[in-house]
């Protein structure tokens, strides 16, 4: 399954926490299946899609479609925020534990 790191949790929360958006908004990512690659889109979301995973931490929510938990079962995601604000998020293997 997919996990977060703290910088992760901390930038999905900032842009998912706002008083106009609904309680459960999350970041949704999804297979762009263009040209039969592995392109993933990210969104914001006000809910999960049918079929969507669900990978909480922290407060923090990300919804993933069928195709992209497949791709992204033994991943990390990371965030972080540039000095102009711009966020950039990043995609790594997992750490394993010995």
């Amino acid at each position: 399954m997919l996990t977060l790191t703290d910088g992760a949790v901390q930038v999905i929360r900032t842009v998912t926490t706002h008083p106009e958006l609904p309680p459960q908004t999350g970041i949704r990512i999804a297979t762009s299946g263009i040209d039969g690659s592995n392109a993933l889109n990210l969104s914001v979301a006000p809910a999960p899609e049918a079929g969507d995973q669900v990978v909480e931490a922290e407060g923090a929510r990300v919804y993933l479609e069928p195709g992209a938990a497949e791709l992204l079962d033994d991943k990390t995601l990371d965030a972080e925020v540039d000095p102009q604000g711009d966020v950039a998020f990043t995609i790594g293997d997992s750490e394993t534990e010995v």
